[in-house]
């Protein structure tokens, strides 16, 4: 069941502009899948989606290119349009976004594989990521500060 839901996100995305997890959601809903908003954010991060700028100025999920240029391109562009401020309090990393844009950076920002980074928690326009220290953290925001 997971996969072929998986399969029709991409497909949904593929072919409409999906700008909210609750498009996303009412769209499965009408092919037949019967899930929560939370299933649809677990989805989402699994699936590893942006928020990519269309040519139209709204932000729509996309899913991300294999290869590593293409990902740090999008990463860079989606960062670029959607943090305000990045900054390092000891071990932690405190990352303000655009309403809305925290989870998808989030999960973006995982898929990086970034050494140190222990976790990482994202709510509507903020991520918290944790380092394994302090010395971690703050190589952390300078690398993360080069995509803007």
């Amino acid at each position: 069941m997971k996969t072929r839901r998986h399969a029709m996100i991409l497909e949904i995305i593929n072919e409409f502009p999906v700008e909210t997890q609750e498009e996303l959601l009412n769209r499965l809903k009408e092919n037949g899948f019967n899930v929560t908003q939370a299933t649809v954010s677990r989805d989402i991060k699994e699936l590893r989606l942006l928020k990519s700028l269309s040519p139209d100025g709204k932000y729509r999920y996309t899913s991300i290119k294999k290869s590593t240029s293409d990902l740090q391109g999008n990463i860079r562009n989606f960062f670029n349009n959607s943090v305000i401020m990045v900054k390092s309090a000891q071990n932690m990393v405190v990352i303000k976004t655009m309403a809305g844009m925290a989870n998808a950076l989030c999960a973006s920002i995982d898929s990086m594989d970034f050494d140190g980074l222990i976790g990482t928690i994202a709510g509507d326009d903020t991520i918290f990521i944790v380092c394994s220290d302090n010395e971690v953290a703050g190589k952390l925001v300078i690398d993360l500060k080069k995509f803007l």
